[in-house]
């Protein structure tokens, strides 16, 4: 009897350990998906400041910024950019921008998570850089428009015509739209989310 119930352990603790592995592995393909399910529905760009609710504070579907296009998207998947960019700097604030960009000597759960610089930081901490130049669907791809105007996009699943380049998912002024420009501004930055995260860390990009 005693063999047998810590064989009934055994399994009962190997479902819950898959189970927790596939509630909360990274899906690059529904990250790009459920970008895409804001174009129709994110119809404005609107970078004004505003308060919101925290964890999982959000303002009208209706409008946003380009970071906004990425903070819906991954909460679908159970992440929460504005509580893990929160956190993080928390704990290493002078190593983000805000004091010297904005003057601010203190996080800001209302708009920390929706600037592009505090995002660049945040996945360069957690390891998400990638170095090379493949662009893969679900990539995170960062520009410079102009100085110190910063853009945000998700790499699609989907190509131009003849399949040279991938198009971009963002919002950069006409609420979200599926669009080819990935080399049409200066890139910054590329970071990609491995399908062996998890809840409580993403893990590692390949590099």
């Amino acid at each position: 009897m005693l063999k047998k119930y810590f064989i009934f352990r055994f399994a009962s603790f190997s479902v819950m350990l898959f189970a927790c592995s596939v509630t909360f592995a990274f899906s690059p393909e529904r990250f790009v998906q459920d970008a895409r399910d804001q174009i129709g529905k994110t119809l404005y760009y609107d970078p004004s400041y505003a308060r919101i609710s925290y964890p999982m504070g959000d303002i009208p579907i209706v409008r946003g910024v380009c970071t906004d296009v990425v903070i819906r998207a991954l909460r679908h998947q159970r992440v929460d950019l504005q509580q893990r960019v929160h956190e993080d700097m928390r704990k290493n604030f002078r190593l983000y921008p805000n004091q010297a960009r904005w003057g601010l000597k203190r996080p800001d759960t209302n708009i920390d998570h929706r600037r592009v610089p505090n995002l660049q930081r945040y996945f360069e901490h957690q390891g998400y850089t990638v170095t090379d130049n493949t662009f893969l669907p679900g990539d995170i791809v960062t520009w410079n428009l102009r100085p110190q105007v910063e853009h945000i996009g998700i790499v699609s699943n989907r190509k131009t015509l003849f399949g040279q380049r991938p198009l971009i998912i963002h919002n950069i002024g006409r609420g979200t739209q599926e669009e080819d420009v990935l080399h049409n501004f200066t890139i910054t930055g590329h970071y990609r989310i491995t399908r062996t995260a998890d809840q409580n860390h993403l893990g590692r990009v390949r590099r």
